[in-house]
Formats: C-alpha cells, structure tokens, sequence
C-alpha cells in the first residue's frame, strides 16, 4: 500500500513510537482497521521496512477482528497474497482457525483465491483444521472444488487423509505412513486417480 510520495506502512510506523506507550497498535480506525491489519497488507521490499512490520506484529494483538466483517490481520494478509506478512503473521502466533462473521477462516480465503503456495504454509501449521465450516456450511476442500481450484483441492483432500491416518496410528490401528500430505497430494496430481466431487 505505497502512497505516491513513495511511502508505506513500514516508513509511517519507523517514525512513529512503536513500543514507547505513546500510540497503541490495536487502536482501531474508523473503518474498522488496526495498524497491523493495514500493514498486513503492504507489499514491502526492504528488509528494513519488514523488520519494523515484524516488530509491530510483535507489540499488538495479531488476532484482532476488524469492527465491520470481523476478519483478522492474517486474513486480509491471504487474501491479497501477502505471503511475507503472512508467515510474519504466524510467526507473531496468528491463529490459523480463527473465523471471520462469515465463518470463514485463512485457509478458506486462501482456498477461494487459488493461492496455493500459502495453502501448503497454512496447512503446515500445527492445528490447522481443515474441516471448520462456515456459515453457509462450506469447508475449505468444497470451496476450492467450487472454484475449481483443483490442485488446492488435491492439497486440502490429501492432507485430511493425512490427519486421518495420523489419528488412527496414534490409537494403534493402522501402520504410521511416512509420506506427508504434500508428498501425498503431488502424488494424486501426478497419477491424477483421484476424483473429489461433492
């Protein structure tokens, strides 16, 4: 989100106190949005703008909702494809589950928006839950088939049969499967035997 003097997040935040209790982070603006959501936003290149973004990450409440649909820092992060912020967002302790007004979560958006790449960073987060529904009782898994996200879809299939038999090995009925999910899903695309339709 630069301004056409060349400006961004990162440049306001370097010149304001973070961390002197002059100005609180999580104050909201009249849209609804808190400092940390506008520069989840951002598309930053310097490394030196991301370290300040990073250490405003770490001063506020990365969970957060905005007052208007609810969604938090990590979400407007998905959905505009801001893969850096996002894994700084996690980093901070983001939670990946959290729902919006709509029910929806992270890993819906990123599902929806066909972003792969921060499905498979997403997924790889310990208690991501691929089976929260939303509002209108829509998963993940059939909001990319619905989308026609396919190679999102095979992710998201692959990784709730991974959960599964990681469940049913930890109770000792099934032989533990060294395969991860991706490994499990790159091997469905490749073979292409699998058919997920609801």
């Amino acid at each position: 989100i630069g301004h056409k003097t060349g400006t961004n997040p990162g440049h306001f935040f370097s010149i304001s106190p973070i961390g002197s209790g002059v100005c609180s982070v999580d104050h909201q603006n009249k849209a609804g949005y808190t400092a940390i959501m506008l520069a989840a936003l951002a598309a930053v290149e310097a490394e030196e703008d991301m370290s300040i973004i990073r250490k405003l990450f770490s001063l506020g409440n990365v969970n957060a909702r905005a007052s208007q649909a609810g969604q938090t820092a990590l979400m407007l992060a998905v959905s505009h494809g801001r893969q850096e912020m996002m894994q700084a967002l996690l980093d901070c302790g983001a939670d990946v589950n959290m729902q919006d007004d709509e029910g929806s979560t992270a890993l819906m958006c990123a599902s929806e928006h066909g972003r792969a790449e921060i499905v498979k960073l997403l997924l790889a987060q310990p208690g991501c839950d691929v089976s929260i529904a939303d509002n209108d009782g829509s998963n993940a898994l059939s909001i990319a088939l619905e989308a026609a996200h396919n190679d999102i879809a095979m992710l998201l299939y692959a990784h709730m049969n991974y959960t599964k038999s990681q469940a049913a090995v930890s109770i000792g009925t099934e032989a533990r499967s060294s395969i991860s999910p991706m490994e499990t899903a790159e091997r469905l695309m490749k073979q292409q035997k699998v058919c997920v339709t609801f």
